[in-house]
C-alpha cells in the first residue's frame, strides 16, 4: 500500500514562529545553514523587538537582507499578526525577491487582489509605488475605500525607498498644462519680487530657471490655488497625487522651474495611507543609511525605535573592496587614461602593453547621465540603461561581458562574484527636481547635504560584493569622490565597515601617492590576483568592526516631522515653537541649516502671525545667504578685503587641513564648471564664487542672494568690483542679445547700490564674439573655454604649490608670491584670463 504523505506528519503541530526554526525546517534548503550573521539578526529581532511597530535592520550589502525579510514576513503569517507585504524599489527587484522568496519555500504573489494574500497565506511582493500612491489598492484617507489592514509591512532598500517615496508625494504640473500658466499668472509678481532674474528665466523658458514660490504668497491665495489645481483632480498628471496633497496643499513648498511648477511638502503626509501608518509592524531593510532620520520624516517611523537598529554582532559579513581614487594619488592623471586602463583589464591587459597576459574581467562603471556615459563610448562593450539591467545582469553574471556602463543605477543591482571585479564610480546623481536643486544650494556646505551624498557614493559602492567570500576593486573618478573619501567630514558619515575599507586602502594609496597610473595597476592586481598579503589584510581590517550601536536620528528632523503633524492638524504656532526648539538645540554648529530651519519656521508662523513671520525670516537670512528674502530686504554693499593674499591665506587656513584636501577641492572646482550643460548652471556659479574666496577675493551671488543683480561679484580693490554673469551652459556662437542686455543690467544693478566702485563687466561663455543684434558692455571681458583652461591650469599651480610644503596656504606671504606669480591678483585676474569682445563679421 502506498504511504499517504499528506496524513503524515500534519497532525496538531504548530506553525513554526521563529524565523531560523522556519529556515531549518524547509524541506529542501538554499543553503546548509543560514549565514551566521542572518541567524543573529534574526534572533535579535524574534527575542526582543518584533513587538516593536517599527525595526531597522542593518546588514552591510551583500548580508543576505532579503532572505532576511522575507523570513520575518513568514514568521509574522505564521503568528497570525495579519497580512504580510514586501515593498522593493521597483519591479525588476520584485522579480529577483519572488525568485529568493521560492527558495525560502515562502509563498509571494504580486497581485494585491490576489486571495492567498488577502487570506494571509502568501506575501504581497510589490513596489513602493503600489502601495504609496493616490489611488492605492491598500485605500487612501477619503476615498471610500476600506484600508487594508495589514499585519508587517517589509521596507527592502530603505536607503532607496526614501527618494521613490518623496517623489509619489511630490505634484508635478508641467509647463505644457493650462494650470501651469494659471499658476505662474497668480505668483507672477510675488516671482518677479522674490528674484527678478528668475523670473525673466521662467519667461525665456530656461532650462536653468529655478524660482521659489514665496511662503506667503503660497499659503495667503491657497484658494485660488485650490480653484486652479481642483478641476484637474481626475486627470493622470494629478490622480495619483492630489488625494495625498489636497488636505495639505497649504503646507506644502512651491517651486517653479520652465518645465514644470513642483509642489510638495516638507515631511511626506504618510497618514494619507492608513494600511501603512496602522501597520502592526514596519521593518526597515537597509545597508547605508548612515543618517537614519529620513525613516522618519518620510515614513513617521517612531525615532527612538529608529535610534535602535538591529544589527549582527559583527561588521565583517562586507566583500572585500580595494578603494582607490586616482586623483587623489596623483592629480595629474588624467580620467581618460583611466578610461583606458579599465577597457585593458577588462580585456585582460592588466599591465597595459597590448598584450593579455590574465583572464579578463567584467568592469562595471556607474554613471549619473548619458552625458557621463558619451565618454564611456570608445571603450565600453555596452552601455545599459534601466530598461535593459534584467537582462544585462544576468548576462554579467553569468560569464565575461567585458566594461558595461550602467547609466543612472547606484541601487538595487547585484553584481556577485565575477560579475563585477572591478567597479568604476564616474560621478554621482545630481538633483533633478526644483526643491532639491533649491536645498543643493542652500545647504551646500552642510553635514545634511554630505550625508545624501555619502549614502549614494556608498549605495554604488556596494553594488560589486554581495557577501563576506566576494571581493572587488573600485575606482573612484573626478576630484569630488575622491573628496568624499580623503574629507574627515564625508569619512565620518560612511558605514563603520567601509570606514575600515577605506583606511586600509589609505595605507595602500599613502605608499603609491605621486606615482603613475602603473602603481594603480600594481595595486589593483594584488587585489584582483588574490596577493595572500592583501587578502590577509583585508580581512584584518574587517575583523573587528562592529555596527554603531544607535543609529543616527538628527533633532532638526524629528522637529521637523513633529512640526508637520502639528500643522496638518490646524496648530501652526506650535509648529514654528517646536522647529524654534530645535533651532536653539542646534546652536552654532551648522549656519546653513540653522538658516534653513528658521525659514521652515517663518514658514508655520505666518499662517497665525504674518508680521514676525518676515521678522523671524530676516533672523533666517543672517544665518543662511540663499534663504528667501524678506519682502523687505535690501542688497548689502561689499567691500574688499585689506589685504587679498592675507584674505586668501585666512580662507585657506579655515578650509584645510592638509594639502590633499586643498589640491581636490580645487580641482573639483574646476570639474564643476561644465560647458555645453545648461543645467548646471548652478554648480558653475557656486564655483565661481568659491574660486573668488579661494584666492582672497570677497565673492558673493547676488542673483540668488536678492533675486538681482549679477550671478557673481568679485570685489577685485577698494575701488572696482567685477559684475559676472556666467553662461557656460550657452552652446552658440555668439553672445546673445539678451545675455548682452543682462550683463548690462546687472552693471546698472551696481552703479545704483555701490556708486562708489568701478563695475567691470564680465562674462564666461564659449564665443567673444557678439551677435550682430547685442550692444556690448562698455570695457566688458570674456572668459571662454580655452582661457579658462588656462586659468584652470593657473589655479592648480597656485594650489599645488601651496600644498608641497605642509601649513603653507596658510602663509601670507607665500600666498602673495604665488598670486602674484600666476597673475590672480585683482590687478592682473581679468587681463590676463579674459579677452575684450568683439563685433561680427
Amino acid at each position: 500500500m502506498a504511504l499517504d504523505w499528506d496524513l503524515i506528519g500534519t497532525g496538531d503541530s504548530e506553525a513554526l514562529l521563529r524565523p531560523r526554526d522556519i529556515y531549518a525546517g524547509l524541506a529542501s534548503r538554499p543553503w546548509p545553514y543560514l549565514r551566521h550573521e542572518q541567524g543573529e539578526v534574526l534572533d535579535q529581532w524574534f527575542d526582543h523587538r518584533r513587538h516593536d511597530r517599527d525595526v531597522v535592520i542593518k546588514q552591510n550589502t551583500g548580508g543576505g537582507k532579503t532572505a532576511v525579510g522575507l523570513l520575518i514576513a513568514q514568521s509574522t503569517l505564521n503568528e497570525g499578526i495579519g497580512k504580510a507585504v514586501y515593498l522593493t524599489p521597483d519591479n525588476y527587484l520584485v522579480k529577483q525577491v519572488r525568485e529568493e522568496a521560492a527558495k525560502l519555500d515562502v509563498a509571494t504573489t504580486d497581485d494585491p487582489y490576489d486571495p492567498t494574500f488577502l487570506t494571509a497565506q502568501a506575501v504581497l511582493v510589490t513596489n513602493y509605488q503600489k502601495l504609496l500612491n493616490g489611488r492605492s489598492a491598500f485605500g487612501v484617507v477619503g476615498d471610500g475605500k476600506e484600508p487594508l489592514d495589514l499585519g508587517i509591512v517589509v521596507v527592502d532598500d530603505a536607503h532607496a525607498a526614501l527618494a521613490r517615496t518623496e517623489d509619489q508625494f511630490r505634484l508635478r504640473v508641467p509647463a505644457g498644462h493650462e494650470a501651469y500658466g494659471k499658476l505662474l499668472e497668480l505668483f507672477g509678481q510675488d516671482l518677479r519680487h522674490q528674484s527678478a532674474n528668475a523670473w525673466s528665466a521662467l519667461e525665456d523658458k530656461d532650462p536653468t530657471a529655478l524660482a521659489p514660490i514665496p511662503f506667503w504668497a503660497w499659503a495667503d491665495k491657497r484658494d485660488e490655488v485650490l480653484k486652479i489645481l481642483r478641476p484637474h483632480r481626475t486627470e493622470r498628471v494629478f490622480e495619483f497625487v492630489w488625494p495625498l496633497l489636497a488636505e495639505v496643499l497649504h503646507l506644502c513648498t512651491a517651486t517653479a522651474t520652465s518645465s514644470a511648477v513642483e509642489i510638495r511638502p516638507s515631511c511626506t503626509p504618510i497618514d494619507r495611507i492608513p494600511s501603512f501608518v496602522r501597520a502592526r509592524r514596519r521593518v526597515y531593510l537597509t545597508a547605508t543609511l548612515a543618517d537614519d532620520s529620513a525613516l522618519v520624516t518620510d515614513f513617521g517611523a517612531d525615532p527612538a525605535l529608529v535610534a535602535k537598529p538591529v544589527t549582527p554582532g559583527s561588521a565583517a559579513d562586507l566583500g572585500e573592496r580595494m578603494i582607490l581614487a586616482p586623483v587623489a594619488l596623483n592629480p595629474d592623471l588624467d580620467d581618460e587614461a583611466v578610461r583606458v586602463l579599465a577597457r585593458q583589464f577588462a580585456d585582460g591587459d592588466q599591465d597595459g602593453d597590448g598584450v593579455a597576459e590574465a583572464d579578463p574581467v567584467n568592469v562595471v562603471v556607474l554613471v549619473p547621465s548619458d552625458r557621463a556615459a558619451a565618454n564611456w563610448t570608445r571603450h565600453a562593450h555596452h552601455i545599459w540603461r534601466v530598461g535593459d539591467l534584467e537582462a544585462g545582469v544576468k548576462e554579467l553574471q553569468s560569464g565575461h561581458v567585458g566594461l558595461v556602463v550602467l547609466v543612472n543605477k547606484y541601487d538595487g543591482v547585484n553584481l556577485p562574484a565575477d560579475a563585477c571585479r572591478l567597479l568604476i564610480l564616474d560621478g554621482v546623481p545630481r538633483p533633478l527636481d526644483g526643491v532639491e536643486r533649491r536645498e543643493a544650494v542652500a545647504l551646500a556646505d552642510s553635514t545634511v547635504r554630505l550625508a545624501r551624498e555619502v549614502q549614494r557614493i556608498e549605495q554604488g559602492m556596494g553594488r560589486g560584493v554581495r557577501d563576506g567570500e566576494d571581493y572587488c576593486a573600485v575606482l573612484l573618478l573626478g576630484a569630488k569622490l575622491a573628496t568624499a573619501i580623503h574629507e574627515a567630514r564625508h569619512l565620518a558619515l560612511f558605514s563603520p565597515a567601509t570606514q575600515a575599507q577605506l583606511k586600509l586602502s589609505r595605507d595602500i594609496a599613502s605608499q603609491i601617492k605621486g606615482e603613475g597610473l602603473a602603481a594603480v595597476r600594481q595595486a589593483l592586481r594584488a587585489c584582483l590576483g588574490r596577493v595572500p598579503q592583501w587578502t590577509q589584510r583585508s580581512r584584518r581590517a574587517l575583523a573587528e568592526v562592529r555596527y554603531a550601536d544607535h543609529g543616527t536620528v538628527r533633532g532638526e528632523a524629528v522637529a521637523l516631522r513633529e512640526a508637520f503633524d502639528l500643522a496638518a492638524t490646524g496648530c501652526t504656532l506650535a509648529s514654528a515653537e517646536r522647529v524654534q526648539k530645535a533651532v536653539n538645540d542646534l546652536g552654532d554648529r551648522d549656519k546653513a541649516l540653522r538658516g534653513w530651519l528658521r525659514e521652515q519656521k517663518a514658514a508655520y508662523l505666518h499662517l497665525t502671525d504674518s508680521v514676525a513671520a518676515q521678522q523671524a525670516l530676516a533672523g533666517a537670512l543672517n544665518d543662511n545667504p540663499f534663504v528667501l528674502r524678506p519682502v523687505d530686504a535690501a542688497p548689502v554693499q561689499i567691500r574688499a578685503a585689506v589685504a587679498q593674499a592675507r584674505a586668501a591665506a585666512q580662507f585657506l587656513a579655515a578650509q584645510y587641513s592638509d594639502g590633499v584636501s586643498l589640491r581636490l577641492a580645487v580641482q573639483a572646482l574646476f570639474e564643476d564648471v561644465v560647458w555645453g550643460e545648461e543645467e548646471r548652471a548652478d554648480d558653475a556659479e557656486q564655483a565661481w564664487q568659491r574660486l573668488g574666496l579661494h584666492l582672497g577675493f570677497v565673492s558673493t551671488r547676488p542673483e540668488k542672494l536678492y533675486g538681482t543683480g549679477p550671478d557673481n561679484l568679485w570685489a577685485l580693490s577698494a575701488a572696482r568690483q567685477a559684475v559676472c554673469e556666467l553662461k557656460t551652459g550657452c552652446t552658440t556662437d555668439t553672445i546673445a542679445k539678451k545675455d548682452m542686455d543682462q550683463l548690462g543690467g546687472s552693471v546698472r544693478w551696481l552703479n545704483r547700490h555701490n556708486a562708489e566702485v568701478e563695475a567691470l563687466a564680465v562674462m564666461l561663455h564659449p564665443s567673444q564674439v557678439i551677435d550682430a543684434k547685442a550692444i556690448a558692455v562698455p570695457g566688458m571681458r570674456v572668459v571662454t573655454p580655452a582661457l579658462f583652461e588656462k586659468l584652470k591650469e593657473a589655479v592648480t599651480s597656485y594650489a599645488a604649490a601651496l600644498a608641497s610644503t605642509p601649513d603653507r596656504w596658510a602663509d601670507e606671504q607665500a600666498v602673495r608670491e604665488q598670486l602674484a606669480h600666476h597673475k590672480l591678483t585683482g590687478d592682473r585676474f581679468f587681463t590676463t584670463y579674459s579677452e575684450p569682445v568683439r563685433t561680427s563679421s
